[in-house]
């Protein structure tokens, strides 16, 4: 727990710095881009294409009826525009997930681990095309989680758990792997994974919960159509936020843990009677000879 504790603090106190905040506007600027020009070319017709489907319902379509008679007919314009955002918000989470985990989250782990961890070895465990393929891998599971989940969010209080649980996993599973994938081997990283498996899944918990409050801007950028592409610029922002902030929880923690789980079996692992190799410390600056009398 104070393990836990002291990363979310130094997490926080880290998205403040200035190199954090000019690194979250990279995907911010790919992700707002990428929308706006998919929005520009497909919203009118994915809405026709929904608006026809919800027709075609007749349960739906009665109750939209049933609505208007009792002066909610202005529901049958924003029913539209929310599910095709309902849509859509997981593509973006996913695709912001991941271009924080490509573009940012090796910056975060120099940053972190130079500033807090010098001493520590990098063993260069896990290649770069390695760590793209693991979280294209791991991404693509939690979309099928997502899809096959769907069904079970009309039960009000699971839509309140599924899509945060499975967001928290993605993020664990992710975070944790880049976070260690340059200083730890694999033995190494699948070691701590599992000795914390609890801990971090209880950080990208708290993360996902935190990743479904930029919805909320989504469905009212929804029903105010004016301020739509304001708020949703907004959102992207939060969501780039939030998985910064993540990919800053889960370095210090893994990184932190990786120390002291070397500390413990590197030991162990010595020869007999040969002290375990001490971590190198950066060199101090040599002083200068007093001049000669």
């Amino acid at each position: 727990m104070n393990l836990l504790l002291d990363a979310f603090w130094r997490a926080c106190a880290y998205c403040f710095h200035p190199r954090v905040i000019l690194l979250s506007l990279l995907p911010l600027a790919i992700i707002g881009v990428s929308a706006g020009v998919l929005g520009y070319f497909f919203w009118e017709d994915a809405l026709v294409a929904v608006r026809a489907q919800l027709e075609s319902w007749a349960l739906v379509e009665a109750a939209l009826g049933w609505m208007e008679a009792v002066g909610l007919g202005g529901f049958r314009t924003v029913i539209a525009p929310l599910i095709v955002l309902a849509l859509a918000v997981p593509t973006l989470v996913m695709l912001s997930l991941l271009l924080v985990a490509l573009l940012m989250t090796p910056a975060i782990v120099n940053l972190v681990a130079n500033r807090r961890f010098p001493a520590l070895e990098r063993r260069h465990g896990e290649p770069l095309w390695s760590s793209v393929l693991f979280s294209v891998g791991t991404t693509l599971l939690a979309m099928v989680a997502l899809l096959a989940s769907m069904p079970l969010w009309l039960v009000p209080p699971l839509v309140l758990v599924l899509p945060p649980v499975i967001w928290g996993w993605l993020t664990y599973r992710v975070m944790s792997f880049d976070a260690m994938a340059d200083h730890a081997t694999r033995d190494e990283r699948r070691a701590v994974m599992r000795e914390h498996r609890w801990p971090l899944l209880g950080i990208g918990i708290v993360t996902g919960y935190l990743g479904a409050a930029p919805s909320l801007i989504w469905a009212f950028g929804a029903m105010t159509i004016v301020l739509a592409p304001f708020l949703i610029f907004v959102a992207i922002w939060l969501y780039t936020l939030v998985f910064a902030f993540a990919s800053l929880w889960f370095t210090h923690y893994c990184l932190a843990a990786l120390q002291a789980w070397r500390a413990v079996h590197d030991v162990a692992a010595a020869p007999a009677g040969q002290p375990a190799p001490l971590p190198e410390l950066p060199a101090e600056p040599a002083l200068n000879p007093l001049p000669p009398a």
